[in-house]
């Protein structure tokens, strides 16, 4: 597998963020099993597929909580959360604030870029 390969990867999940990103999914777009994806997805990435996914979905969920007004509830379905408990959950795990707390307060946090691998 190339490098360019596991760009591609990167490249489908910021594509398909909005619409649960599985690691299935992802592996028949690209062609290889779920298994070897997962390992060089690590290997390169330097993190598991589904933690740099949930990464991704909270920084922009934060992205969202800071430069609108949307409801908790319509972040936490668009980025596929079961619900506003399960995406504060999620987000106070990640971030150590409550996503209204962030909201209102503006802490600073380390936000998940999407990863360059080159």
């Amino acid at each position: 597998m190339s490098v360019k390969t596991v760009e591609n990867m990167v490249e489908w999940v910021e594509e398909n963020i909005e619409n649960e990103p599985t690691l299935d999914r992802m592996a028949v777009e690209i062609g290889y099993s779920k298994f070897y994806c997962s390992a060089k997805f690590h290997e390169y990435v330097g993190m598991s597929y589904k933690e740099y996914v949930l990464k991704r979905k909270l920084s922009l969920a934060a992205d969202l909580l800071l430069k609108t007004d949307e409801r908790l509830i319509d972040i936490a379905v668009k980025y596929g959360f079961s619900s506003h408990e399960a995406f504060s959950r999620a987000f106070r795990k990640n971030y150590g604030y409550s996503p209204s707390y962030f909201r209102l307060n503006r802490p600073s946090l380390r936000r998940y870029e999407k990863v360059n691998i080159v």
